[in-house]
């Protein structure tokens, strides 16, 4: 019998000089323990979302805090039927979520925090302006209504979006993300920039779908990306509909999936007309052994992981 595999998205704000330290004990604590995932260390601070056990799980959340020298860490629980990754990857990066603007610290200045169960009441008001600060791929597939799409490829090309809009400095502006951390820069941003009223869904769509799980109302409409094999998540926090073309990375539905430009593993329709003969014929070839591997059942390492 399987076992329930957990799922824990966690980050936080919080200057930190010795990065490689951290992360050369987290990459010890790591080793031999159930963990996959990623783990994104820079000097603002830790972002990630690993796999696995829950005993081991929990021992590595104890260990971020012992290192980071904190008691709370913005953590969301899910879980699963299968661990949604291959490996486990600490990396060190310049910024935990990347906006492009070293001047902007969400530790010290970040927008005021809307609990879900108070969500519904803001976006319904028209007072506000509801901003999704995910890129479009992940708006495709599910956002919630009366809320903006800023036709963001990255989150980078965020600030473009705010110095081009016309937003007024006293515009009461309410955003959401997957799970918090890009509301925390794009919040500290706008604050920097002169813009008075800006509030935050508290643990972004994750919370808001863990809060309405049980209720019959909902202002979530579709599903929820999530940065995992899963790809997509439902109201029940459940594995979505939708896969992922490997060729680009986008959603797919089934429907996707029946048309010419898929090709399992090399492209979709969205990226059919662009990838290059080079990244088509490597991507069949990665294809090709998988196939190969799975039906004379060998291991590789794109092999889905049960507990």
């Amino acid at each position: 019998m399987k076992k329930t595999t957990y799922i824990y998205t966690f980050y936080r704000f919080k200057y930190l000089k010795n990065i490689k330290t951290v992360k050369r004990e987290l990459d010890i604590f790591s080793s031999n323990r159930i963990i996959y995932g990623t783990v994104l260390i820079a000097n603002e601070g830790i972002n990630g979302t690993i796999s696995g056990t829950k005993i081991d799980l929990d021992n590595f959340i104890w260990r971020i805090k012992q290192l980071f020298k904190i008691r709370k860490l913005s953590l969301k629980i899910s879980k699963n039927q299968f661990i949604p990754f291959y490996r486990l990857k600490i990396r060190l990066k310049k910024e935990i979520v990347t906006i492009g603007d070293k001047s902007i610290h969400p530790e010290r200045l970040s927008g005021k925090y809307i609990t879900p169960n108070n969500w519904d009441k803001i976006i319904n008001n028209k007072r506000y302006l509801v901003i999704d600060t995910r890129n479009n791929y992940e708006i495709n597939i599910g956002t919630f209504k009366n809320s903006t799409n800023p036709n963001t490829n990255t989150f980078r090309e965020f600030p473009k979006y705010i110095k081009n809009s016309k937003i007024k400095k006293d515009q009461p502006i309410a955003m959401f993300c997957t799970g918090g951390i890009r509301c925390e820069k794009a919040s500290s941003y706008l604050l920097k920039n002169g813009f008075k009223n800006i509030y935050q869904l508290d643990g972004g769509i994750l919370n808001y779908l863990e809060f309405k799980k049980n209720k019959k109302s909902t202002s979530w409409i579709g599903e929820c990306f999530v940065f995992d094999n899963r790809v997509s998540i439902n109201n029940k926090l459940e594995k979505g509909i939708y896969d992922q073309c490997y060729g680009c990375r986008s959603p797919i539905t089934q429907k996707d999936k029946k048309l010419r430009s898929y090709k399992k593993g090399v492209s979709c329709r969205y990226c059919f007309k662009v990838i290059s003969k080079e990244k088509r014929q490597s991507s069949k070839t990665r294809q090709d052994q998988i196939n190969f591997a799975e039906k004379k059942n060998i291991n590789h390492p794109f092999k889905k992981i049960y507990l």
